[in-house]
C-alpha cells in the first residue's frame, strides 16, 4: 500500500503520518507515470515561461494531460505544491559554514543565491508569503542564515528577527521585479520603467516637489541589482552587536 499525499507530507514535517491507505496502481496506458517529481518539474516549466500566476492545478494538470484529480493522489493542495516548490529551490541553495571573519559576505552570498532562484521563476516568491516553513529544506536555509548571523555576533532575539526580515526583503524584491516583467511582457504603456521616462516625469512636477525634482538623478540611480546590494548592506550594518567582517 502507497503512502498518500498527507501521509507523505506529514513525513516530510516530522509528524505521525497514520496508517497508509489503499490505493489503485497506475494504469496501464503509454502516457508516463504521475509522480511527485514529474508535478514539481512541470509546475516549474510552467511557471518559469508563463509566471506564477498561470500556475493552477487545472493548468498543471492539462500539462501534465491528466485530470486535476490525478493531481491529489501525490499533494494534498496548492498550498502543499507551493511549499515543494520553494523546498526544491531552498535545496539548491549553497550554505557556507559561519566564519565570523567572513559572516557578512557569507550572508550575502546566501541572500543573492535565494534572489537568484526566485528571478528565475517569475512570481514565486508568492509562495513564501504568509506561511510559516515547515518544508525541511526550506528550514535548512533559514538555520544556516540564522548559524551565519549568530557567529557575526549578533545577539539572538536580534539574529531572529534579522532573518525575518532580510527573507521578507528578498521575498518582496523578487515579487516586484515579477510585476514589472509581466508588465513588460503585456506591452503595458502605462507602465514606467525607463528611467529617462521617469525623469522628464520628475521634471514636469510643480514646485511643491522640490526635493523630487532636484534629486531625481539620484532617486532613478543604480540597476536593480545595485539596490539590491545597497539594501542588505543597509540592513547588515544597522545589526547591534555586530562583529566587523568582510
Amino acid at each position: 500500500m502507497s503512502p498518500t499525499p498527507r501521509q507523505r507530507r506529514a513525513a516530510r514535517l516530522g509528524l505521525d503520518p497514520g496508517t497508509p491507505a489503499a490505493r489503485r496502481g497506475p494504469s496501464a496506458g503509454t502516457k508516463k507515470p504521475i509522480t511527485v517529481d514529474a508535478i514539481i518539474s512541470t509546475a516549474f516549466a510552467i511557471i518559469e515561461t508563463e509566471g506564477y500566476e498561470a500556475l493552477t492545478m487545472r493548468r498543471l494538470a492539462a500539462a501534465l494531460e491528466t485530470g486535476p484529480s490525478s493531481l491529489y493522489a501525490h499533494v494534498v493542495n496548492k498550498e502543499d505544491l507551493d511549499e515543494l516548490l520553494i523546498g526544491r529551490l531552498s535545496a539548491g541553495i549553497v550554505l557556507p559554514a559561519p566564519d565570523p571573519a567572513h559572516w557578512r559576505a557569507q550572508l550575502i552570498s546566501v541572500c543573492t543565491q535565494l534572489r537568484d532562484q526566485y528571478q528565475r521563476y517569475p512570481g514565486i516568491s508568492r509562495a513564501v508569503f504568509a506561511s510559516a516553513p515547515t518544508n525541511q529544506d526550506t528550514l535548512r536555509v533559514g538555520e544556516g542564515m540564522l548559524a551565519i548571523l549568530l557567529a557575526g555576533g549578533i545577539e539572538p532575539q536580534a539574529a531572529a528577527w534579522a532573518l525575518d526580515a532580510l527573507i521578507l526583503y528578498i521575498n518582496a524584491y523578487s515579487l516586484e521585479l515579477a510585476l514589472v516583467h509581466q508588465h513588460l511582457t503585456r506591452d503595458d504603456d502605462a507602465w514606467v520603467v525607463s528611467r529617462d521616462e521617469q525623469l522628464r516625469r520628475y521634471a514636469a512636477l510643480p514646485d511643491t516637489f522640490p526635493q523630487t525634482k532636484r534629486y531625481a538623478a539620484e532617486l532613478t540611480a543604480g540597476t536593480s541589482d545595485d539596490r539590491f546590494a545597497f539594501t542588505l548592506g543597509l540592513m547588515l550594518d544597522g545589526l547591534p552587536g555586530a562583529r566587523p567582517g568582510s
